[in-house]
């Protein structure tokens, strides 16, 4: 009776960890190629990392993007965008946003209260000098700008499906909606893969700054890592393609 019990066990905690299983790995990292038109003008990386924040366990998640030297007189790109999200509520305690694009700057922080719903936002002033601090309420339990979009990776998606983002940046907390377009198959460093292609609205003030136009194209899968990503800026259309992974569960073919 035991050893049933031990196996029926053993059983329950396997369903249990593949039900709350995330669709990426500790120390996965993506990176990518920045195209405007023929020209490889750049680099940005996706990281997740196991970490810490006040002593509790969180995903570190970082977006870096950059120009390289030459192609920084056309349109100068050195981001950074980080999110501290709790393993356990999916929830993230703090975001940082530090954007150089073009002539634009930006230096911001949230701190997430998710449980009284409010946030601490605070915003750098590049010509005083000094932070400018406020708080504000929050009218439901929020993602920031990165974690909103790992924690879409964790949903089920098929075309025609327009899933709903609950989104706190640059001081507003909006609604905002991904339509899931279509299936398509994309060559990539893993090969030709099955792809979703998706496209968030770019209505909702304060996300997706400077763009008229985002499409994403994810793996039609459970990890829905992301192989290409158009954006129509000012300027043109930057196409980001992925040229390299770690900790995925895909093999890269040479």
């Amino acid at each position: 009776m035991r050893v049933k019990t031990s196996f029926y066990l053993i059983i329950m905690l396997l369903i249990t960890t593949s039900l709350f299983a995330l669709p990426f790995q500790d120390g996965e990292k993506l990176t990518y190629s920045i195209k405007y038109g023929i020209i490889k003008a750049g680099t940005a990386t996706f990281e997740a990392k196991s970490s810490t924040y006040q002593n509790k366990p969180v995903w570190h998640l970082c977006i870096c993007a950059q120009t390289y030297p030459f192609f920084d007189p056309v349109y100068k790109i050195r981001d950074k965008i980080e999110s501290w999200w709790d393993k356990k509520t999916l929830l993230p305690y703090k975001s940082s946003k530090q954007l150089h694009e073009g002539r634009y700057r930006q230096y911001r922080i949230h701190y997430f209260d998710q449980a009284n719903r409010k946030t601490t936002y605070m915003k750098w002033n590049y010509k005083e000098e000094k932070w400018k601090s406020e708080e504000k309420k929050l009218p439901f339990e929020t993602q920031d700008i990165v974690s909103s979009f790992y924690e879409l990776r964790t949903r089920s998606l098929k075309p025609g499906d327009r899933p709903k983002l609950y989104v706190t940046t640059d001081g507003k907390s909006v609604t905002t909606t991904v339509k899931v377009l279509r299936r398509e198959k994309v060559s990539s460093i893993f090969g030709n893969v099955n792809c979703l292609v998706l496209e968030p609205d770019m209505k909702s003030a304060g996300i997706f700054k400077g763009s008229s136009k985002l499409l994403i194209w994810v793996t039609d899968d459970a990890y829905k890592i992301p192989v290409k990503v158009e954006s129509s800026v000012s300027i043109g259309t930057f196409v980001v393609q992925l040229e390299a992974a770690q900790n995925v569960p895909y093999t890269i073919k040479k």
